[in-house]
């Protein structure tokens, strides 16, 4: 098994964060055409949030800079110690499965619920990746 393999979650997790940033900028250039705001109304983040309609798309992209960057520097330390095994690579995939999960259920019909088990499972199998990850970095 090639340690760039690793690499093969990260890269979905990016074109998952860049389809979300797609989404948000259709979403907002098409309410601000809709609702006839002029760009400067909005220049700042409360302007933003109290003036547009639909914030699902841009919460959700917010949420990919949270728990991904302990994602992300999981697949870096896995790969610099030479930890990349089947079971590492398993809980890369599952994270990223449901981070996929979480996005569609935050930018389309948005039940708190439904995002937030998603939510948990995916930060479970997080810490069961530093554990793998931590595991085998303590063990040599």
């Amino acid at each position: 098994m090639s340690d760039l393999s690793i690499f093969h979650p990260a890269i979905a997790m990016a074109a998952l964060t860049f389809a979300v940033s797609i989404r948000l900028l259709f979403s907002r250039v098409g309410t601000m055409r809709s609702e006839r705001i002029h760009p400067q109304s909005v220049a700042t983040s409360a302007a933003m949030a109290a003036r547009m309609s639909d914030s699902r798309a841009a919460d959700n992209f917010r949420n990919l800079f949270e728990l991904p960057v302990l994602f992300y520097m999981a697949l870096v330390v896995a790969a610099v110690s030479g930890l990349v095994t089947p079971a590492v690579l398993l809980l890369a995939w599952a994270f990223v499965a449901l981070r996929v999960v979480h996005s569609a259920i935050h930018c389309t019909y948005n039940k708190v619920m439904h995002r937030f088990y998603a939510y948990i499972a995916g930060w479970a199998v997080l810490v069961a990746l530093w554990g793998t990850i931590a595991i085998g970095v303590l063990a040599r």
